[in-house]
């Protein structure tokens, strides 16, 4: 029996040590360094599921690890493995795990909040302080070939739904997330100041929500071509002289040919918040989506009177069931976001991460694992 045991127990060893030999993930060591290296996950829990990744989006954020290591107040101070926009197929589930099986196709919500703190308790969970989030130090992300995951926080995707689409749900829960904040709906005329990967996306919850109408605005006239595709009702190419901030508010303002109820900044810079509270009508919203800057001087004071409410948005909540919702009925369309497309090599991965980084006409850029 004792030989038996023993046996058994290096079998299983064996196996383990397959798998993680077999397990691999991007790491970022350093300034435009990426290597492809083993990852040895961590055990799985009974309320966790082990996921094969299948398709994993580059986000700005992944960008300004990979060319500065880091974003925002967010520092990389030792190897860390990038990305977390991903769905993937179950692979194993944890003893106590009832809503999912293996072989389902999931997409995953990439924050694991306390759930023990007052934010998480009155349901703000993306304000944690506490936040465990993918690809975001020091936490490792999910550009592998395998991760474990809390199970309710993988979603279940419909036949109907890819899952480069199931990927796509982390960066449309940005733009979801904004509209519920700002409560957009069938009598909110929407101006955007971005034309972006979260411009675009928000544009498409906008018009998921109801805005009747969308005005939105951008240096770049390649991106602005992209968002009347998409169904913008206005395209305004403006400039980055912050100078011409009160002529571009009249053009923007002709251009809804009513009031704008509800502004979304999905840059961030000092330029495009002037002009949102500038351009948006009285008792009106403006909404900081993007964060380029930690700083930013805008005429807060002259909004301030108007009664212009500045909304600030972080990441998301709640949104991945609305989110698989509006792409298994069609209300929303993903997919002419993916413009590039790369494998998980060295090479490719690589060539991925400039790809992103070099803006031109990469809007989405997805790994097919």
């Amino acid at each position: 029996m004792a030989h038996g045991g023993g046996a058994a127990a290096d079998v299983m060893a064996c196996k383990q040590e397959e798998e993680e030999v077999e397990n691999k993930a991007a790491w970022l060591l350093g300034i435009k360094t990426l290597k492809i290296q083993p990852y040895h996950l961590p055990p799985l829990g009974p309320l966790d599921v082990k996921v094969r990744i299948k398709a994993l989006g580059i986000c700005g954020s992944d960008v300004h690890h990979f060319k500065t290591m880091r974003c925002a107040s967010f520092v990389v101070k030792k190897p860390m493995v990038i990305g977390h926009e991903c769905a993937g197929i179950i692979e194993e589930v944890g003893s106590e795990v009832k809503s999912l099986a293996v072989g389902d196709r999931v997409a995953l919500e990439p924050g694991i909040s306390c759930r023990r703190c007052n934010l998480c308790k009155e349901g703000r969970y993306n304000l944690c302080p506490e936040m465990k989030f993918f690809g975001s130090p020091p936490t490792n992300g999910s550009l592998a070939n395998k991760v474990v995951h809390p199970a309710n926080l993988c979603f279940k995707l419909p036949g109907n739904v890819s899952l480069e689409e199931g990927a796509m749900c982390e960066p449309l829960s940005v733009g979801v997330h904004a509209c519920r904040r700002a409560q957009i709906g069938p009598e909110t005329n929407v101006l955007i100041m971005g034309a972006g990967p979260i411009g675009l996306i928000t544009l498409l919850a906008s018009r998921a929500f109801g805005a009747p109408r969308v005005v939105i605005v951008d240096v770049d006239d390649r991106r602005l071509s992209i968002a009347k595709n998409l169904g913008a009702d206005e395209i305004i190419h403006v400039s980055t002289n912050i100078q011409d901030v009160d002529e571009e508010v009249i053009k923007i303002q002709n251009a809804m040919g009513s009031g704008i109820d509800v502004s979304f900044d999905c840059v961030g810079y000092n330029k495009t918040m002037t002009t949102a509270l500038n351009a948006t009508q009285s008792g009106g919203k403006v909404c900081l989506i993007g964060l380029a800057l930690t700083e930013m001087t805008v005429p807060l004071t002259p909004s301030a009177a108007r009664e212009v409410d500045v909304i600030g948005i972080f990441r998301y909540r709640n949104t991945w069931p609305l989110c698989i919702e509006f792409l298994k009925t069609g209300k929303i369309d993903v997919k002419p976001l993916i413009t590039h497309r790369f494998r998980f090599s060295q090479e490719e991965v690589e060539q991925a991460f400039e790809t992103s980084a070099g803006g031109g006409n990469a809007i989405k850029v997805m790994f097919n694992l």
